[in-house]
């Protein structure tokens, strides 16, 4: 553990590698008076448990006619998932410009159509949140960006102006548009570097003024209840001419400035970073195991169980689960499978062949849905992300429509494998009940990734999930009773161990242990009836109450979570 003095002087040093001495210096004295405590405790084991699930939703997911969108979501989570789901990522709650909230105009408020600070408070009474810290980038409407046109300090240097003859072929792309956007400023048109689009401003953290407006946002989230931290497309941080400007020193270097201050000021507060890349450049924001993020975005999983689930074969998804290195006692993994952007495609680079994506990218549109792009160096482009919704893309529509029960056994399956994992899981609101391709969405605002970002009516979703032959009631209550046996049973705790079972690629297995029970959870990936010859000993069935020795059948895409002793 260590002391006060001992972080104060980390933070100084890392001041010091971002920006030498001499205005380390100063940036420390500013920076000085927002290191008190916010709340008690002390740094130790990750601040999670097997009750813990985290569901990611925006603030006018569920709307009503006669409250808020923030109100009328809380009021639906209370009645129908609290307290089997006990945490909730609001996604970006702040005014915006476009994407959906990702392109904030100003980190201090709530935006006025979702609500007040009133309501995010009151969330708290029943739920521990998450917010998101949108540093990459602002809206280019935002009054930061506006004062930067001006030429008005200190936001003038704010921003990254770049000569647009600039050499930046190194710099690894997550989107196709040019990355250089040009602005008329008072001092002429300057060409600002927009890493994801060109309402979306790239901060210049080469400037330490910037980096302490930041760091007072992330404790103003803090205190205002923020429990979970999530960095958002914070692999791109540090911009650095020359460089591939992703996964910069620089860049895990204040992110571990971060983790200075929040062990100094708020403990038990966590950051998760979102950096859909592969593997091993995202277990890198794991830093030691104690100096940086203490979770990580489990980005391989959402494309390996699709994977599995289109081939009937779990051989990758096995493969890559069981190469998996233990974290620390002080991290752990956040596992999903969808979320409100798409299934990224780059995690899956050496874990799938380029065949194996290539059929996924195909699946993707012969579902409904759309495949996005990244520009690599070399000029090609490559798949980034496939665009339509998780149950949508585990079984064709038209399949569903024929039937809908076993479309529901599959996604149910897909599900089971990413709660059973170790790590605590995010589930996106819509597919608690099976939301469908919104493709009307789509044709209203010309995005992709509006397919899988449709509002509900609370009535109407209400009727919906009370009906016992709908698909959505049916996905719904399946899913809750997996996530009411996940939170008792203490071998699903996030940090317990697991071990991958290998005896057929029909069949995902994993056991997790824990002091006082063990778990075997096997799941059918296929249209077959598969038997599963089973470890010695007499095991309990969690999900049908049954007794199992020796070998247990599985009916097609059954999930079996078993329990001995």
């Amino acid at each position: 553990m260590r002391t006060s003095d001992q972080i104060h002087a980390a933070i100084r040093g890392k001041l010091i590698d971002l920006y030498g001495e001499a205005i380390a210096a100063e940036t420390y004295t500013a920076l000085e008076p927002l290191l008190r405590p916010i709340q008690s405790g002390e740094t130790g084991t990750l601040p999670v448990s097997e009750k813990d699930t985290i569901l990611i939703a925006y603030g006018d997911h569920i709307q009503s006619a006669d409250k808020t969108p923030l109100r009328t979501l809380h009021e639906f989570l209370k009645t129908h998932v609290h307290p089997t789901i006990n945490s909730v990522h609001l996604l970006p709650f702040y005014p915006y410009s476009s994407d959906d909230g990702f392109s904030v105009m100003d980190y201090y408020a709530v935006d006025p159509a979702l609500g007040d600070w009133d309501d995010i408070d009151a969330m708290q009474t029943d739920f521990r949140l998450m917010f998101d810290a949108v540093f990459n980038h602002i809206s280019a409407q935002s009054a930061w960006f506006e004062k930067y046109k001006q030429g008005e300090p200190p936001y003038d240097e704010y921003f990254i102006s770049v000569p647009p003859d600039t050499d930046l072929s190194d710099v690894v792309r997550p989107r196709v548009h040019p990355l250089l956007t040009p602005f008329e400023t008072s001092s002429g048109t300057r060409h600002i570097w927009t890493t994801f689009s060109e309402d979306q401003i790239d901060l210049n953290l080469h400037n330490p003024q910037v980096l302490i407006a930041l760091l007072r946002i992330l404790l103003f989230y803090v205190e205002h209840g923020a429990v979970f931290i999530r960095l958002d497309a914070i692999a791109y941080l540090w911009k650095e001419i020359g460089t591939s400007s992703i996964h910069l020193a620089q860049t895990h270097r204040i992110i571990q400035l971060m983790r200075d201050v929040l062990d100094l000021v708020a403990p038990q507060t966590v950051i998760i970073t979102e950096t859909n890349v592969p593997h091993e450049e995202n277990i890198a924001y794991f830093g030691d195991g104690y100096n940086e993020a203490q979770m990580v975005y489990q980005f391989p999983l959402p494309p390996l169980v699709l994977h599995t689930l289109a081939t009937g074969d779990a051989t990758a998804l096995s493969g890559w689960a069981a190469s998996l290195e233990p974290t620390s006692e002080r991290t752990g993994y956040f596992n999903f499978t969808a979320s409100h952007d798409g299934i990224g495609m780059r995690p899956a680079a050496g874990l799938l062949t380029p065949d194996e994506i290539d059929a996924l990218c195909a699946r993707a549109v012969a579902h409904g849905g759309q495949v996005s792009y990244k520009r690599n160096r070399d000029g090609s482009e490559s798949p980034y992300e496939l665009n339509l919704t998780y149950f949508d893309a585990i079984t064709d529509p038209a399949v569903t429509a024929d039937t809908p029960q076993v479309a529901v056994d599959r996604f149910i399956v897909s599900q089971a494998i990413m709660l059973a994992l170790q790590g605590v899981p995010g589930v996106y609101l819509p597919s608690l009940f099976g939301s469908r391709n919104w493709h009307p969405g789509v044709e209203q605002t010309g995005r992709a990734r509006t397919i899988n970002r449709r509002k509900f009516d609370a009535d109407t979703l209400t009727a919906v999930l009370q009906d016992a032959d709908a698909l959505s009631g049916q996905v719904f209550r399946r899913y809750l009773q997996l996530l009411n046996v996940r939170r008792v049973n203490p071998a699903f705790h996030p940090l317990s161990a697991q071990k991958i079972y290998d005896g057929s690629p029909s069949v995902f297995g994993v056991e997790r242990i824990a002091e006082t029970q063990r778990v075997l959870a096997l799941h059918n990936v296929t249209s077959q009836t598969v038997s599963v010859v089973l470890p010695p000993g007499e095991w309990h069935a969690l999900l049908d109450d049954k007794t199992h020795q020796n070998t247990v059948k599985l009916a097609p895409y059954q999930v079996r979570w078993l329990r001995n002793p």
